[in-house]
């Protein structure tokens, strides 16, 4: 009978230890939507002071890449170059650049502009609110 309580108590002590952790975990480190970006805004990927007109930056957590082809004008696009894979390394030149096989791409429209990617970098939708640009 005491095998069967110490089992028991055990368990039970596991149970709330796991539970206590896992409580812990998810109030730490929050990542969803609302968490404070580099922007400062819930949801933010950048400032628009952070892109320099006629360049951009690449946001290399988040494999995506904000443009400002010409001032006040906004763009975002992966950073995964549709040659190889790799993350592309800087915007720089007037293009958007990869470092693994030197792909170029256009600030504008993410279209190839030195192959020898065939395909654009996919455009993904922002908003800009005040200096905060976020995920559409």
């Amino acid at each position: 009978m005491t095998d069967t309580t110490r089992r028991t108590f055990l368990a039970g002590a596991g149970a709330i230890g796991l539970t206590t952790a896992l409580a812990g975990c998810a109030a730490y480190g929050e990542t969803g939507a609302d968490a404070a970006a580099p922007g400062g805004a819930p949801g933010a990927l950048a400032k628009t002071g952070d892109i320099p007109v006629g360049g951009g930056k690449v946001l290399g957590d988040e494999k995506l890449v904000v443009t400002q082809p010409a001032a006040g004008t906004f763009k975002c696009f992966t950073a995964v170059c549709t040659h190889a894979g790799c993350v592309v390394s800087e915007v720089a030149g007037g293009t958007i650049n990869c470092p693994c096989h030197g792909s170029k791409f256009k600030l504008d429209d993410g279209a190839v502009a030195a192959g020898p990617a065939k395909k654009p970098l996919a455009e993904v939708p922002i908003t800009v609110t005040g200096d905060a640009i976020a995920k559409a």
